[in-house]
């Protein structure tokens, strides 16, 4: 008596009952990095005083090339080279620190509620974690 045997490429898998399905979790929304946010701010104060990256590195003592990648988020530059492009735009360290972490709030809570957008349900755990 010879077995009778199905190839593997022709079974069907079996249906499951797992339960409902879930909504899919979406990513997190990824949190902005610090180099990219003084970046940012080093840009629109420069182009707040309609000046070339050439004269704010000169100002700075650093050069153009190097400016244009700390702006773009590329480079992450040292405390002293943050508080010499501080004072090249006539700001202590502190202030030019505390303009990126007013930055990195204001993006903090735009993000806030899209971060929360999967979360749904009305029970305790739910509330909670909506509160969070």
């Amino acid at each position: 008596m010879a077995a009778d045997v199905t190839p593997l490429h022709q079974v069907q898998p079996h249906a499951t009952t797992a339960g409902p399905r879930l909504a899919p979790v979406p990513p997190p929304v990824p949190e902005p990095l610090w180099r990219e946010v003084l970046g940012s701010r080093l840009r629109e104060l420069r182009h707040e005083r309609q000046e070339r990256l050439t004269e704010t590195a000169a100002r700075a003592g650093i050069s153009p090339q190097y400016l244009s990648e700390v702006e773009r988020g590329r480079k992450e530059p040292s405390s002293e080279m943050i508080a010499a492009l501080a004072g090249a735009f006539g700001l202590s360290l502190i202030d030019l620190t505390r303009l990126v972490t007013e930055d990195l709030r204001g993006q903090a809570a735009r993000q806030a509620p899209r971060s929360r957008a999967h979360l749904r349900g009305s029970g305790p755990v739910a509330l909670l974690a909506m509160a969070a």
